[in-house]
């Protein structure tokens, strides 16, 4: 089956946080993110060449705000539009004020219905001139968001037969990792069941293992809530660490995952539900563990 367009890559993930000063610090002097730009109530964060992968609006009610995508080329926007228009979806032109202040060429948002997540796409973005290095953590990039949601086999038909995304893993009725294609990772967004539809975490992948390791003793000496790991998952081969924000959003540190070539890659797995999928190494979350923030 043909894609209706094609992804570059998951581009940013907007939070609603509701102290943006304590924010900045978190994401900035824990987790090793650059701060770009700000203006009233808003935060641009970078972990790449790109101008931001997080941005962080102030709020009353910490969450999800929406998940942007970045795509191959204009071409491919266009595509993505029109397809998005022919399935009764009604994207939205973004303002070209707002572009500018995104710092984005053409950029379009459409809402998945069944979650109410706002998806946002676009494929041009400022490149920063100076490499991304943080003195914390080598991180590679913003790797995936992951949402709960109380009507899954709605959202997760959605997500395929709407946007286009491919199944590397699954549960049924319970879980889908999801590729954006052809981005290899094996994924950039995962939808689990849930009572509610809520955010249940961003992830940031890093390059070091020992990145993990440095992670648990620095945020332990801060106060920080670990709520799993370290540990490793079995559907994508990850060492994972996850951690709560301010607002009590889970965060994740995560080292290597599986990666599908364009062409020929293996079918969606059928996984077994069990303890030992979430952490091969045994451990269990804490209640905090995905608990906190909505959708909108």
């Amino acid at each position: 089956m043909g894609e209706p367009f094609r992804y570059r890559e998951l581009g940013y993930a907007a939070l609603t946080v509701a102290d943006l000063e304590r924010s900045i610090s978190f994401y900035r002097d824990l987790i090793g993110l650059e701060l770009t730009g700000r203006t009233d109530g808003m935060a641009f964060m970078r972990c790449s060449s790109d101008h931001h992968n997080l941005v962080l609006y102030q709020g009353a009610e910490p969450g999800l705000r929406r998940v942007a995508f970045e795509l191959e080329s204009r071409l491919e926007v266009d595509k993505a539009y029109r397809h998005f228009e022919s399935r009764g979806l009604q994207p939205v032109e973004v303002e070209r004020e707002e572009c500018k202040a995104l710092n984005q060429g053409r950029t379009f948002r459409v809402k998945e219905p069944a979650s109410g997540l706002t998806f946002e796409f676009y494929a041009e973005v400022i490149q920063m001139i100076r490499p991304f290095t943080s003195p914390l953590a080598k991180i590679a990039r913003l790797g995936h968001v992951v949402i709960g949601a109380s009507s899954f086999d709605s959202t997760y038909n959605s997500l395929i037969n709407d946007f286009g995304f491919r199944v590397s893993d699954f549960t049924p009725g319970r879980f889908a990792f999801l590729r954006c294609f052809p981005n290899p990772y094996h994924h950039s967004f995962a939808v689990g069941q849930a009572e509610r539809n809520h955010l249940h975490h961003i992830n940031f992948m890093v390059s070091e293992i020992d990145d993990i390791g440095r992670a648990v003793n620095r945020l332990r000496d801060a106060g920080v809530e670990i709520s799993f790991g370290p540990g490793r998952h079995h559907a994508s081969g990850s060492v994972f660490l996850y951690f709560s924000d301010p607002d009590g959003l889970t965060a994740e540190y995560s080292y290597g995952m599986e990666e599908f070539s364009e062409m020929g890659a293996r079918e969606a797995r059928m996984l077994e539900r069990g303890k030992d999928a979430a952490d091969l190494w045994g451990g269990s979350p804490s209640p905090a563990f995905g608990a906190a923030g909505g959708i909108g």
